[in-house]
């Protein structure tokens, strides 16, 4: 191979193992080798499904001019953010210091230490557009290196002591340690400001589905944030931003109104969105049919997507699909495999159904997108049996285009979010088969990514991969108690007190929130984002993992845990709800109990294995922040829980709140008084 990255776990380092440029994994390989050499480090952050990547990729890094360029004046370094993301993390930061702005590739010039002093984004090969061409852009770099080192060391220097300092002031945006945090609906109402009344979703394009802001606004069931929450599920269900065909989310749209999405598809945003869909469809209330059924529909659909396209050979979920592929020219496009027209609809269906599915579809002659094609949107009132038909017949023709290239890398946050997912969608819409799948997916992962004592973060095809860091450990905590308290089977809360024991004891930060990795040397600044991204912050998770399991075990110490780093939240939340989603959600669980409606533990004694209606009752209407267990008689695992506890009449809820506990319960239509009563 010409470079170093043919061993490489990760498929978007592989994708470039065949590259003129002399690329080698971060480590400290390539910083020695740079130090040996007395050249700057060039590193270039991106991941397998993202466009722009490919497009400089294609542009410049298989160039051998461009290449030749690139190995004379720096040693080169590939870095996968899905696999490495404290590394893309650190040098993020570096990058929004530097531009004001930031997006993949992210291009990265270091010191022989690891101190950024130039950065941008996608470069050309050569200059247009008002942009510097990248050979331009290196050769330049490469020669003040040479020429006027000191200056470029003085800067480095500059850049990441400031890193440092702001990394260091993170939590000083927001109120004063001790100072009261702003009342809870000024905190709905500074989200609510930003909120796209006519469109749903929050801001202008470029916009993100923001599945952890949807899923705080679902917290307290008022009617304005319960009806933003609803109007945005909505709109993206209906939008083109769904793949109504084949199922699951797209990465984000480009226009307000969901229309036209960029076509990458992640699993961790379709995790999320699959837990936001089931708890949206749970605050939904009976007589709203057509919501409740758009919000199932996208569930359904998107588990069918899971199944079908992202299982691996392990039994586990792949990381992502590209944006791209070939059309039926062989030209290779972004989203060719989703787009359609009104003559392929007609080839498709038939022409009295695709005259009838048309208009429901958004689909004319002109089309919304290029060359007369179009993205699916779903409009007006839905006739879901047929639609379905006709979709599973589309769905169908479709596998017959080529495919999006397919990330195999199996991550462990992502497939946790799967599994919490699953089994909440499970168990609120009564599907069992959903929580066996999700007890399966988290038997795999763990076998696959629990080694030694040590969680990884990544595998390929069974190979061990990147480390474990806190977002992983995180994750896997809160899934695994999740499936605990869906199964009954203590062996998950077992493991899910472990890896949170282990992040506690290896991320814990001094202010009480949680680092994203273990600080490294070769970071330029601490990965300590307490803000969230696509996914969850690092913190919130972890105060949210912390909860749930000191609940169903009964650890005060885990919650008292819990409450230090949701303290350290407290002013991000003040300073920015609207990028803080679950450490908001969190507050506004915290400011009910204060209130009086403290979150539950409910204990379902049962003995079948498969939940019957009181089951699915408690969790439907649970109060955000509860932790739900069932089992049968004398289940063992779960603290007291089910200490004489049993079911002598049939199956039996016991809710506690706080100190208080009710009297049991059989009925599923008395259920809901003591889950929420004030006390």
């Amino acid at each position: 191979m010409p470079n170093h990255l043919g061993d490489a776990s990760s498929p978007y380092l592989l994708q470039h193992a065949a590259d003129p440029v002399d690329w080698y994994p971060w480590g400290t390989e390539a910083f020695e080798q740079a130090r040996r050499l007395d050249l700057p480090v060039l590193v270039s952050v991106g991941y397998a499904s993202c466009h722009w990547c490919h497009v400089m990729a294609l542009e410049s890094f298989s160039d051998p001019e461009v290449a030749e360029v690139i190995n004379r004046y720096f040693v080169a370094i590939k870095v996968d953010r899905e696999e490495m993301p404290e590394v893309d993390s650190s040098l993020m930061q570096a990058t929004l210091a530097l531009t004001g702005s930031g997006g993949w590739p992210n291009t990265v010039f270091c010191t022989t230490d690891a101190q950024p002093f130039f950065a941008g984004s996608y470069f050309p090969p050569v200059a247009r557009g008002g942009q510097p061409g990248f050979t331009d852009v290196v050769a330049a770099l490469g020669q003040a290196w040479q020429e006027r080192r000191g200056e470029v060391v003085e800067q480095a220097a500059t850049i990441t002591s400031q890193l440092a300092a702001s990394s260091v002031a993170l939590t000083s945006g927001g109120p004063a340690a001790g100072t009261p945090m702003p009342p809870a609906q000024d905190l709905l109402d500074a989200v609510g400001a930003d909120y796209d009344i006519v469109n749903g979703g929050f801001g202008g394009p470029t916009k993100f589905p923001n599945a952890t802001l949807i899923d705080a606004l679902l917290v307290k069931g008022d009617p304005t944030s319960l009806d933003i929450a609803q109007n945005t599920c909505e709109h993206l269900v209906r939008g083109g931003i769904f793949d109504q065909v084949g199922g699951g989310f797209h990465r984000y749209s480009t226009d307000s109104q969901w229309i036209i999405p960029h076509f990458e598809k992640m699993l961790c945003d379709n995790a999320l969105l699959l837990g936001t869909m089931a708890r949206c469809w749970r605050r939904t209330a009976d007589h709203d049919a057509d919501r409740r059924e758009l919000y199932s529909h996208a569930v359904r659909r998107t588990i069918g997507w899971l199944e079908r396209e992202m299982t691996t050979d392990e039994g586990l979920f792949a990381a992502s699909l590209d944006a791209d592929s070939d059309d039926l020219a062989g030209h290779s496009s972004e989203g060719a495999y989703y787009l359609w027209s009104p003559d392929l609809l007609v080839d498709a269906l038939g022409r009295q159904e695709a005259d009838w599915l048309r208009p429901l579809l958004h689909i004319d002659a002109a089309g919304n997108f290029e060359e007369g094609l179009s993205t699916l949107q779903m409009r007006g009132r839905l006739h879901w049996e047929r639609i379905n038909e006709d979709l599973d017949r589309l769905l169908e023709l479709r596998q017959v285009r080529p495919a999006p290239a397919r990330d195999d890398k199996v991550i462990t946050a992502w497939n946790a979010m799967a599994i919490d997912s699953l089994v909440e969608a499970g168990m609120i819409l009564r599907e069992w088969g959903w929580v066996e799948r999700a007890a399966s997916l988290a038997e795999a992962l763990w076998a696959a990514h629990w080694r030694g004592g040590q969680l990884l973060r990544t595998s390929l095809h069974g190979i061990a991969g990147a480390p474990a860091v806190a977002e992983d450990h995180a994750h896997l905590g809160l899934a695994l108690a999740g499936l605990a308290g869906a199964t009954g089977q203590q062996i998950w809360l077992e493991r899910a007190v472990r890896v949170l024991e282990a992040a506690v004891e290896r991320f814990s930060a001094a202010d009480g929130s949680f680092l994203d990795a273990e600080p490294s040397e070769l970071l330029p600044a601490p990965s300590h984002q307490l803000t969230d991204d696509a996914c969850p912050s690092v913190t919130a998770t972890m105060v949210k993992a912390l909860r749930r399991v000191a609940l169903m075990a009964e650890r005060t110490d885990l919650m008292e845990r819990a409450d230090r780093a949701s303290t350290a939240l407290e002013p991000v939340v003040a300073a920015a709800p609207r990028y803080a989603g679950w450490a908001l959600a969190d507050h506004l669980v915290r400011d009910e109990a204060r209130r009086g409606l403290k979150p539950a533990t409910v204990v379902v004694v049962e003995e079948n294995a498969a939940p019957g209606e009181l089951a699915a009752a408690a969790w439907r209407m649970a109060p955000s922040g509860s932790a739900l267990v069932r089992g049968r008689q004398g289940t063992e695992g779960f603290g007291g829980w089910f200490a004489e506890r049993g079911d002598a009449d049939g199956p039996t809820a016991y809710v506690c709140r706080g100190t208080v506990c009710f009297e049991p319960v059989t009925d599923y239509l008395e259920l809901k008084d003591p889950l929420w009563r004030r006390v």
